[in-house]
């Protein structure tokens, strides 16, 4: 998602007018660890950090990750295999404590359905400080329960991605980076109580808050 909500919503009716290949996000080739994995400095550094060095050994690691936030937990399986540079940072941030105290900001109920979080200053805007290139992309498709990163346009990943509650039609350029495996009904709860039409109608701040205590990373 476009970290702007307006940006979003201007760009999501073009995206939808696309079609992806169901039979190549079915069985997408492992994505290798590349050397085109660099984080460079970037605004905005809200809550900073540091900037992660990617180490494609630890990066390799499979691991899970659980959101505990004020409406249920919330579990996803990070795919290190497919998206090492994206699930490396996400971990880094993570066990940084970045993501405490957070909560999700917006959540879209119309053409596309998603929940988007990972911005601390709840604006849509923040980012780590940092940005990283795309990942797994190639035949990328938005079912219910993927994970992907939100964006302004190539190669802008930072903190910011979203939960896909129901299936969603997107092109490929959202990097997917993780599975829920837990807490869909979370999910699809939030995405029930519906969201205040701010950013437009289907499209704003959800009415349930759902704010993030906490991210717990486990190894597997």
């Amino acid at each position: 998602m476009l970290r702007k909500p307006s940006a979003l919503l201007a760009a999501s009716a073009l995206l939808l007018l696309g079609t992806a290949t169901q039979a190549a996000a079915d069985n997408p080739p492992p994505a290798a660890p590349s050397p085109a994995c660099t984080y460079t400095p970037a605004v905005p550094a809200d809550n900073f950090k540091g900037i992660p060095v990617f180490d494609p050994v630890k990066a390799a690691k499979p691991y899970s990750a659980t959101l505990r936030t004020g409406q249920g937990a919330i579990t996803f399986r990070a795919l290190t295999d497919k998206a090492p540079c994206t699930t490396y940072s996400f971990k880094f941030l993570a066990r940084r404590d970045y993501f405490d105290r957070s909560h999700c900001h917006r959540l879209t109920t119309a053409r596309i359905y998603v929940l988007q979080c990972g911005d601390p200053t709840g604006t849509g805007s923040g980012g780590p400080g940092y940005s990283f290139p795309d990942e797994n992309l190639t035949g990328a498709t938005y079912p219910a329960g993927t994970v992907a990163m939100a964006n302004a346009g190539p190669n802008t990943n930072g903190s910011q991605f979203f939960f896909v509650w129901k299936d969603t039609k997107l092109s490929p350029a959202y990097t997917p980076f993780g599975k829920v495996t837990a807490g869909l009904d979370v999910l699809q709860k939030i995405a029930v109580g519906g969201e205040d039409d701010q950013n437009g109608p289907g499209d704003g701040f959800p009415t349930l808050p759902v704010n993030i205590k906490r991210v717990q990373i486990k190894s597997r």
